[in-house]
């Protein structure tokens, strides 16, 4: 018998061999809106999840999804992002890289995408780091700057997952 990439050689399916911190195929997503705010996005369905501001947080094993909210009197530009967001950003992750600055279309409309690299911070029990990569998308409505931070492992596996969360941004009046 031969066997391909989803049949094992018994004619069972093929256990999948995922690198750590790949989101599961099979993920479920769960909309979310902050308080007070005029928009919803979908996020992975029982992930931890903490506040801070108009920042909340959600994490599972090595993913983070950050969902941030402020008031903005224009739509950002992969310029002014740029010029503001990414100095920030080099003070505040670890052995910063920035990848590309550009912008994206998604189903909430334009968006400002910054790729860029960093250290997680050191695990408390194994001092271990893991070095990360990062989807920052920054998007505008009426008013409201909307910031989502999409992390997790470099090679992992997790594009289906952060479209997934990217296009459920859905602005509301």
């Amino acid at each position: 018998m031969t066997s391909s990439a989803s049949t094992s050689e018994s004619g069972q399916p093929a256990t999948e061999s995922n690198p750590p911190g790949d989101i599961p195929d099979n993920q479920a997503f769960v909309a979310f809106t902050p308080p007070g705010a005029a928009f919803s996005v979908k996020i992975p369905e029982g992930w931890a999840s903490s506040t801070a501001g108009a920042t909340t947080t959600f994490t599972d094993k090595l993913n983070q999804v950050q969902v941030g909210t402020a008031a903005a009197a224009s739509a950002p530009t992969a310029a002014s992002v740029t010029a503001t967001d990414v100095p920030a950003w080099r003070g505040q992750v670890p052995r910063f890289a920035l990848g590309q600055v550009s912008t994206v279309t998604r189903q909430a409309g334009p968006a400002v995408l910054v790729t860029y690299q960093g250290d997680s911070a050191p695990n408390p029990v194994t001092g271990k780091v893991v070095r990360d990569a990062f989807e920052h998308y920054v998007f505008f409505h009426a008013g409201t700057r909307v910031d989502l931070t999409l992390s997790g492992p470099v090679n992992a596996d997790n594009v289906d997952p952060w479209r997934t969360v990217t296009d459920s941004l859905r602005w509301q009046g």
